[in-house]
């Protein structure tokens, strides 16, 4: 869609290239992992999630029209505001830009035309919210070319509404939070009930270790929507408010009523919800035996209970747990949707490029073909710079 590995000055001359001038403010917005907290934000969950240091970026400048053209790898498109609809076939991915500029119209801003070009570093369908970056990078097109500022907040809602509405996927806000607030060496232990957000300091000395399987997943096919249907109808007969009111014994008592496949993912659910806090106070402690044991649970219930990893994934969380704690591997699970993309694990600085060449080689061994595996600190949240 708009991988194109270039960095920020290499994306201000591509730009100028295009247009003929330079543009007037380059933005640029993180992917992200997910430490804990798979599949519950959309049921308001509790969540973990660590923007990374890759980047969609978006050079911009003001066209003076009422039109907004992008150009991204050989893709281009140009739309009015007017009477705006999600785009199909070979334009689906303007969606994620012309959804966020048609949440903004009905928000009451005057949008503005301009003209972008887009660039990243951030694997796409790598389970690393490249779509919530590049919404996160238009909104702030948007706001800056119009003159306004939107809390930042709202402008994760914003970005959600679009993905729900212009791509068709039900996600929680998890993704767009992360992108917009992401903290340096911080994860964020965020409420998806009310947005509300903790920083939680990763202990000093491990570092990420990120793996895409280059298996491509795709959100809007129908896997993603029937894990939130599913969880919809199980609490219907669990007959409670919420997931946070619902507890194991709740769960044991209607398990025959449930059946086989409801039960096992509302196990996931409760089970999730209770390994995010569990989470949160073990890395507080520094307690990483129990990291370890949180994030391989963790996995094994997407595994076992959601039924959203593949055999990719599966096989790089395996091979991290056979380095080995005493070899400085802390803890290793699939992070964001599932279906395919990427691996998160947390390892010792000081292992960190042995474990990565481990998991390329067994990878490799396995399935004749290569991860994009790479060590990434925590990064800030997204931000826009003026271009002198």
């Amino acid at each position: 869609m708009f991988e194109m590995k270039m960095s920020n000055s290499e994306t201000v001359e591509l730009f100028a290239e295009r247009f003929g001038c330079k543009p007037e403010w380059l933005v640029q917005a993180p992917g992200r992992i997910n430490l804990i907290g798979e599949h519950i934000d959309y049921l308001n969950g509790l969540v973990m999630p660590a923007a990374i240091d890759r980047y969609v970026r978006m050079a911009v400048r003001e066209n003076g029209t009422e039109r907004i053209t992008v150009w991204s790898d050989g893709k281009s498109g140009s739309f009015g505001w007017q009477d705006l609809k999600p785009f199909k076939g070979a334009d689906y991915w303007m969606n994620y830009i012309g959804g966020v500029v048609e949440m903004y119209r009905r928000e009451g801003i005057e949008v503005r035309g301009f003209d972008a070009v887009i660039t990243a570093d951030l694997p796409v369908g790598a389970g690393l919210s490249s779509s919530a970056a590049l919404e996160t990078a238009t909104a702030f097109a948007v706001e800056t070319v119009a003159g306004v500022k939107v809390d930042p907040t709202r402008r994760a809602e914003l970005c959600r509404a679009a993905e729900h509405e212009f791509a068709g996927v039900p996600c929680g806000i998890m993704d767009q939070i992360a992108v917009g607030f992401g903290q340096k060496d911080h994860a964020l232990m965020v409420d998806c009930s009310d947005a509300s957000i903790s920083p939680v300091k990763i202990p000093a000395g491990i570092s990420l270790l990120v793996s895409d399987t280059r298996v491509s997943h795709a959100l809007g096919d129908g896997e993603y929507r029937k894990r939130s249907e599913s969880c919809d109808e199980a609490l219907l007969i669990l007959e409670k408010p919420g997931w946070r009111e619902v507890s194991r014994e709740d769960l044991s008592k209607k398990e025959s009523e449930l059946g086989s496949s409801l039960f096992r993912r509302a196990r996931h659910v409760i089970s999730e919800l209770n390994r995010v806090p569990a989470m949160k106070d073990a890395l507080v402690k520094g307690d990483l035996e129990s990291v370890s044991e949180i994030m391989k649970s963790g996995h094994e219930s997407l595994r076992d209970d959601y039924e959203v990893s593949c055999r990719e994934l599966d096989l790089l969380v395996k091979a991290a747990y056979e380095f080995g704690f005493e070899n400085g591997r802390v803890g290793s699970r699939m992070t964001g949707g599932g279906f395919g993309g990427s691996t998160v694990t947390l390892v010792r600085e000081d292992s960190a490029e042995a474990l990565k060449a481990h998991l390329e080689s067994r990878f490799r061994a396995e399935f004749g073909s290569e991860p994009n595996c790479f060590i990434t600190p925590i990064a800030d949240g997204a931000s826009v710079n003026s271009i002198h």
